[in-house]
């Protein structure tokens, strides 16, 4: 087995500048950021290799919460420690957390900007990232008929299963399907990556994950406060929905609406903004806050719900963390873990069609500027920044 690589020594400062300019620049959703984060990491920087990339992908799709941001916490973990986990999630989160807090005291008059046509050639550039994505990843992880097999076998399954659910079982059934298939000749686990968290620390993560969901609703009830049980709802959405995203809306909503917390037209205003802003969809959560009526709103409201959505995503990774990362790396799991990696594949396949592809590509103007962008950023080599800027200006120019 491969030596453990050392924690590296960047600030948590450095760190939290390149999530920064990914938390400017991500747009498209949480499989597009995934897309950049490998530009970024396996490619550019090379923090880690694409194995070690994938493994860390399916263990975040297995884990609740928002997936990319979990991805984006243990590489800050595993770069800077501690601070520089929460550097990354910073760096990330508060470009769209701010944004949304902003629209939610006042600015009216952006109420258009998911149909603009710059937004709409950040749309369409995503495209060219998870393809990009698909491509690269394809070639190291699927270098055999039979793991290109797998790959092509959870693309259609989550296709025919369009939900987080699905993901999780085209995952399953590819890792089961690799444990019994697959042959390796150097069944090898990549680089090591060893995090600051060690079993104990991980089963008190996992304690303090689960606590809140049983305390909570507890405390709430004989309390009859509606602050708590606000809190209680949203601690819940990110605590209980797999792969994040669209998925917590609904969540949200059923915490917030029939309350009196948020009105019904107030939430759908946010969840328009929601779409025109980079990062992750869990900044939703911030506009809630500084939305609702009661004692929390504003800015205070706005951050303590941004805080409350994603603990349960960062508790739960830290769990997972010290026990993941002592398994995946035994001989007798590497077959699993080479099925499940082909998996990973397949389901960005399958979602590089569905939702970027179908959100995205409206006509024959919109295929080509993707492909354009896909011919920068593989042929061309050229930075992601600037492919999206390029993007979102011709999205701009060629919207009538």
């Amino acid at each position: 087995m491969a030596e453990p690589t050392s924690i590296q020594h960047d600030s948590a400062w450095r760190v939290f500048l390149v999530f920064l300019r990914l938390g400017l620049t991500s747009f498209g959703g949480p499989v597009a950021h995934l897309g950049y984060f490998r530009t970024e990491f396996v490619e550019r920087r090379r923090w880690l290799d694409d194995r070690g990339y994938s493994d860390l992908v399916a263990l975040c799709q297995f884990l609740p919460g928002p997936a990319s941001s979990q991805v984006g916490m243990a590489l800050g973990l595993g770069r800077a420690g501690w601070p520089g986990l929460l550097a990354a999630w910073a760096g990330f989160t508060l470009p769209s957390a701010i944004a949304l807090i902003l629209f939610a005291f006042g600015i009216a008059q952006y109420q258009g900007l998911a149909e603009s046509g710059w937004v709409h050639g950040l749309k369409v550039v995503a495209v060219a990232v998870v393809a990009q994505a698909v491509w690269g990843m394809a070639k190291s992880l699927c270098p055999d008929r039979p793991r290109a097999a797998l790959a092509i076998l959870a693309a259609l399954l989550t296709l025919f299963l369009p939900s987080a659910t699905g993901q999780v079982i085209a995952i399953v059934v590819a890792g089961l399907l690799g444990h019994w298939g697959l042959k390796l000749s150097q069944p090898a686990g990549g680089q090591v990556h060893a995090y600051p968290v060690s079993r104990k620390l991980g089963i008190v993560a996992l304690l303090l994950f689960a606590l809140p969901l049983v305390g909570l609703p507890l405390w709430a009830a004989v309390s009859g406060s509606s602050v708590l049980a606000l809190l209680e709802g949203v601690y819940r959405a990110g605590a209980l929905v797999f792969g994040g995203g669209h998925v917590v809306l609904p969540l949200l909503q059923a915490t917030v609406v029939p309350s009196g917390a948020v009105s019904n037209a107030d939430f759908l205003a946010g969840y328009g903004a929601a779409q025109a802003v980079p990062g992750p969809l869990f900044t939703f959560a911030a506009y809630l806050g500084a939305v609702a009526q009661g004692p929390l709103h504003g800015w205070w409201g706005g951050l303590v719900m941004l805080g409350v959505i994603f603990l349960p995503a960062l508790l739960v990774l830290v769990g997972a963390l010290p026990f993941w990362e002592s398994l995946r790396h035994r001989q007798g799991i590497q077959t699993t873990m080479a099925g499940i990696n082909a998996g990973v594949v397949g389901i960005l396949l399958s979602a590089l069609y569905d939702p970027v592809w179908t959100s995205a590509i409206q006509n024959r103007t919109d295929f080509g500027l993707a492909l354009a962008a896909f011919g920068l950023l593989v042929i061309g080599k050229v930075p992601p920044v600037l492919v999206v800027a390029l993007a979102s200006g011709a999205g701009w120019l060629l919207t009538p």
